[in-house]
């Protein structure tokens, strides 16, 4: 099996590493990759234009794909799926139809409240007065969401009302401007990823991700800092009240609408005191939950992939999991989120690689003109420790970040410490 992986982060180095061995896959393609992918599979560079539908097509048809997974959101909201699709070739990810479920939240809402899938109290608001009377019915913690795609930075959540008032503004400065302003909810966040069929729904092992930028959850929100994986203070039957309340009534419901969905359906939940709550859906892999998942993946990934892609995932048996705990920690270049800074040389590599249970993922990373590895995007590497525990886990990834070295380069030093400690609690339940 020939897989093209259409992407060029850490999230796409992570699905290309866990292809690459998977026995029946025989060759991985990346558009455009990067220098890492580029150590593992072909990449092709010169592919830049992933969100086109009709050049990837196209390319799937030249290389010969088997199967195209698609990495990021964008060209899944584009319509790439279907243009892949439409010529013969299987493909892992929704239609552009289906992908709304990310594309626009006030649609995801609409689908939660036609599934009956538990999930904040939301207003879906077009004006500056819309947003003011929704804030004052929320109150505080305020929680404003661009309802569009924003690369995981379109979500404010503070105490400031004029804070809040100037996102939604933002947010609504732009041609059909729309936000949505909801309830906050209370209790641990969880990611959980259900590969889909469109009929059946096979989950993965749970994460959790750190979204905001400093220590302590401090600082604006970003595309994520790290995240480990397993959560050993959840409850025990987590997953199955996901995939019974919320994963396999959504993906029945856009079924029900004519939109089936094929892919990864990401839920990000709060575990709240009345149960499991959704916060958002994804359309993808989660960046850098699945740097985690992925590690303590047994099962190989490709034969799953295709059967999802060819609406066999009921033939596909239970997955299976190593024991091992695994921790991502993102190295960011200086000045992120904000004004990230690029070209800063990035060295370190072979000797953070050789501290046991790592490898590392490149996520923005390019060649320079003399051949340097040089930092190229917000979010640098994510370095992924593995280990028998949590506690081993994020001390292989941190003594591995510790020989990494970017100028200006930072990275959380808390990611999995308070699981590792036993500090996170789940509230109690609401009888």
């Amino acid at each position: 099996m020939k897989v093209l992986v259409l992407g060029s982060g850490a999230r796409e180095h992570a699905l290309v590493r866990a292809l690459a061995l998977d026995p029946e896959v025989d060759a991985v393609l990346a558009a455009p990759g990067n220098p890492g992918i580029d150590l593992v599979a072909r990449c092709l560079p010169e592919e830049t234009r992933i969100t086109d539908p009709a050049a990837m097509a196209d390319l799937a048809e030249r290389v010969g794909a088997d199967l195209v997974v698609v990495g990021p959101e964008a060209p899944l909201v584009a319509g790439v799926a279907d243009a892949v699709r439409e010529r013969g070739i299987p493909c892992f990810g929704p239609s552009a139809d289906a992908a709304r479920i990310e594309g626009s939240k006030a649609f995801a809402k609409e689908v939660m409240a036609q599934a009956g899938v538990p999930t904040g109290l939301a207003h879906v608001c077009t004006t500056a007065a819309e947003v003011d009377e929704a804030l004052s019915a929320t109150g505080t913690p305020y929680v404003v969401k661009d309802d569009g795609l924003a690369a995981g930075k379109g979500v404010v959540v503070c105490d400031d009302l004029e804070r809040a008032r100037e996102h939604a503004a933002h947010c609504l400065d732009r041609p059909d401007g729309c936000v949505v302003v909801e309830e906050y909810l209370d209790g641990p966040e969880v990611s959980l990823f259900c590969l889909t069929d469109g009929t059946t729904v096979l989950p993965l092992a749970p994460a959790q991700d750190f979204k905001r930028v400093g220590d302590g959850d401090t600082g604006p929100n970003t595309g994520g800092m790290g995240a480990y994986s397993p959560l050993p203070w959840a409850p025990p039957d987590l997953t199955e009240q996901v995939l019974e309340r919320i994963a396999q009534p959504t993906v029945d419901e856009l079924r029900r609408r004519g939109t089936p969905f094929t892919g990864v359906l990401y839920c990000g939940l709060a575990l709240t005191s009345r149960g499991p709550r959704v916060i958002e859906f994804n359309a993808r892999f989660g960046d850098p939950e699945t740097q985690s998942v992925l590690a303590r993946l047994r099962t190989p990934l490709g034969q799953v992939l295709r059967a999802a892609a060819e609406g066999r995932l009921d033939e596909v048996p239970a997955l299976a999991w190593h024991d091992d705990a695994a921790v991502t920690v993102v190295v960011a270049a200086p000045g992120y989120p904000a004004d990230p800074q690029t070209g800063g040389v990035v060295e370190g590599l072979d000797e953070a690689a050789g501290v046991e249970g790592v490898h590392v993922l490149h996520a923005g990373t390019a060649r320079d003109a003399r051949g340097r590895l040089v930092a190229a995007g917000g979010r640098v590497l994510s370095v992924v420790g593995t280990g028998p525990d949590l506690a081993t886990a994020r001390q292989r990834a941190y003594e591995a970040v510790g020989r990494i070295r970017l100028p200006g380069g930072h990275h959380r030093s808390d990611i999995a410490l308070a699981a590792a400690e036993g500090a996170v609690t789940v509230p109690s339940p609401v009888e």
